[in-house]
């Protein structure tokens, strides 16, 4: 199948799957292997320490892959929020192409990376968010439904319902659908209900190239749907994470704190414990990323594997409704 798209046009390539920037795992090895087997990769901004050290990963993925990659930067509360115009100068210095946004108030850095001529890839997870990102200026949505790992928003829209009010609402804006898509039935899903692609997240944590512990990967191959947990709701920084014993004691702190203090969950939930959970393997260590499309990764192929069969499933579902409608019309 030759897919022709909104999204593969703008930017460059030739599946209309885009990788998730995710944290601690994005780096140059996976976004290259996207990249290079037809996808869009993205590295991670803030898992670098600094903005000179992100301009290396930049360097390092240009090495590996002479096609189009992009860079996240998610703009999130922090108690120690890093220099985001400073991290967004380094994309620009590196005359990085595409960039995708997401978080809170991010019309600054929208304006800054715009005025350089870099394609937004916005991440919203409800239609009034979109909108006001669309009048930022940003190129393409990436329209989050509940199901995704990570950031889930408060509204709690799944994909199938968010993503056809962004069909309705978003005009000639191109959309990308992300939360709960794994294979080619689930790209031709998106494409149906308007999506000019898909963003994959937990799907390519577990592949050969992702840089991240086997006892992660393998994890979320046992998985299911039922194993992810919704944490952090009471400080509407809801987020869906793997279901383990550091999400069951946030679960408790969260419900039983007397003074709704973020300290007080705050060493439960830090993103240091999650780094050593995806080095070491130790699932129970910390707090990481999952979604509900567990319950469709069923093994760990390369990233080359995997984009291959999603076009050989995506041909498939074609061909199965090209017959059933032809049944149909024969009746």
């Amino acid at each position: 199948m030759v897919f022709d798209t909104a999204v593969t046009r703008k930017l460059g390539i030739g599946i209309p799957v885009v990788q998730g920037g995710l944290q601690w795992v994005a780096y140059a090895e996976l976004a290259a292997a996207v990249s290079n087997a037809g996808g869009l990769g993205i590295i991670n901004a803030l898992t670098q320490p600094d903005p000179e050290t992100l301009k290396k990963e930049i360097r390092k993925t240009r090495s590996l892959t002479k096609y189009p990659f992009g860079v996240n930067l998610t703009l999130l509360p922090s108690l120690n929020p890093p220099d985001y115009p400073a991290f967004a100068q380094a994309i620009i210095d590196e005359d990085v192409k595409i960039v995708e946004t997401a978080g809170n108030s991010p019309g600054p850095i929208i304006k800054q990376l715009k005025n350089a001529g870099i394609t937004i890839i916005h991440k919203a997870t409800t239609v009034r968010h979109a909108k006001a990102a669309i009048r930022l200026g940003v190129d393409i949505l990436s329209i989050d439904g509940f199901e995704c790992a990570g950031h889930v928003g408060e509204s709690d829209i799944a994909s199938l319902i968010l993503n056809s009010r962004a069909r309705q609402e978003l005009g000639s804006t191109p959309f990308i659908a992300s939360g709960g898509f794994a294979d080619g039935y689930g790209l031709m899903a998106a494409l149906s209900l308007g999506a000019a692609g898909i963003n994959m997240g937990t799907r390519f944590m577990a592949t050969v190239e992702a840089p991240i512990h086997i006892n992660v990967k393998q994890s979320i191959v046992d998985g299911d749907e039922h194993q992810t947990t919704l944490i952090l709701r009471r400080w509407k920084n809801t987020s869906r994470m793997f279901s383990n014993n550091m999400t069951a004691k946030a679960i408790e702190i969260e419900s039983s704190s007397k003074t709704g203090e973020f300290s007080e969950i705050a060493p439960v939930v830090s993103g240091v414990w999650g780094k050593e959970v995806l080095e070491h393997g130790d699932i129970q260590r910390g707090v990481w990323y999952a979604g509900q499309v567990m319950g469709l990764i069923h093994d760990i192929p390369t990233v080359a594997e995997l984009l291959k069969r999603i076009e050989r499933e995506a041909n498939e579902v074609l061909a199965n409704l090209r017959h059933s409608v032809a049944a149909k019309s024969k009746l």
